[in-house]
């Protein structure tokens, strides 16, 4: 949009609005699992006191930067690509979408592909055998619905990744007890949601070089971390467990339930802001089952 103004373009999108991920995934307490100080565009630094922000917030700030650069206007909503051919003859693609009955053909000299992994219209749903007698409520977060009413009911969360460790607390003041059921444990690190130092940076610094600053720091704390765990796994479990340990109760099962076969960092260290997660299981409203389903 500012380095190359004498350039026409259009971003074909299939939903209809913007914000992406952050438009789709509507569960409690949605949130990223790296900082937004990382995230963010160096052309719009990110501002908001919560380093480890609400999706709310993050859809705010992807509207206001297309609003902000005139972005919008170039956006084509509900539009779904179904094939992109190109012609070496005329050294153009063509692009062809699907915008409800109708079909729309377009042609660039240059495609760029940002279609990600999800499958918007169905998420990975395993077929459980039995699943159609269950009494309860069965929900994918992919498509939460905005009336869900979960007072006072019990829950399970079946899963222990960024999705599991986020609904739990999130959800935890209104139902009855919810429970996580993992397959297998997952290592969890609790982080402060707001950066301290970077507050101070923002402060005394312009806000270019804030930015730079801050996310040079927290790209050398993550590269260090993963460095570490890589290097000294069993120093690193131990340390990752004994901070569970510290915000869990007294005799608390942190073999079965917080003690994963992999090393520290051969999967993705899964963050819970604050430790929330760990004061809601302290608290007595939520556990943790580690068994899988028949």
């Amino acid at each position: 949009q500012t380095e190359c103004a004498g350039k026409s373009y259009a971003i074909l999108a299939y939903r209809e609005s913007i914000g992406r991920t952050w438009h789709l995934f509507r569960y409690p307490g949605i949130r990223p699992d790296s900082d937004m100080y990382t995230l963010s565009w160096p052309f719009r630094p990110w501002k908001n006191p919560k380093s480890i922000a609400d999706g709310d917030d993050i859809r705010t700030y992807i509207r206001e930067a297309a609003d902000e650069f005139g972005i919008e206007k170039n956006i084509q909503f509900g539009h779904r690509v179904v094939s992109a051919a190109w012609s070496t003859d005329d050294a153009r693609w063509t692009v062809t979408s699907q915008v409800g009955d109708t079909t729309v053909t377009q042609t660039a000299s240059f495609l760029y592909l940002c279609s990600g992994y999800y499958n918007y219209d169905k998420g990975y749903q395993p077929d459980f055998p039995g699943i159609d007698t269950f009494k309860g409520q069965v929900i994918h977060p992919q498509f939460w619905p905005e009336d869900l009413d979960y007072d006072g009911k019990e829950v399970v969360v079946i899963g222990s990744g960024a999705t599991a460790v986020t609904l739990i607390p999130s959800m935890a003041d209104k139902v009855k007890h919810i429970t996580m059921l993992q397959r297998s444990p997952s290592y969890i690190i609790a982080l402060p949601d707001e950066d301290k130092i970077a507050d101070v940076m923002r402060k005394v610094l312009p806000d270019g070089f804030a930015h730079r600053a801050i996310r040079r720091k927290n790209a050398a704390f993550s590269v260090g971390m993963y460095l570490y765990c890589q290097r000294f796994p069993n120093a690193s479990r131990k340390m990752l467990t004994k901070q569970a340990a510290k915000k869990l109760p007294d005799g608390y099962d942190l073999g079965t339930h917080f003690n994963p076969k992999y090393n520290p960092w051969d999967q993705r260290l899964c963050i819970v802001p604050n430790g929330d997660l760990f004061k809601t299981i302290r608290s007595g409203k939520a556990s943790i089952v580690t068994d899988h389903i028949n």
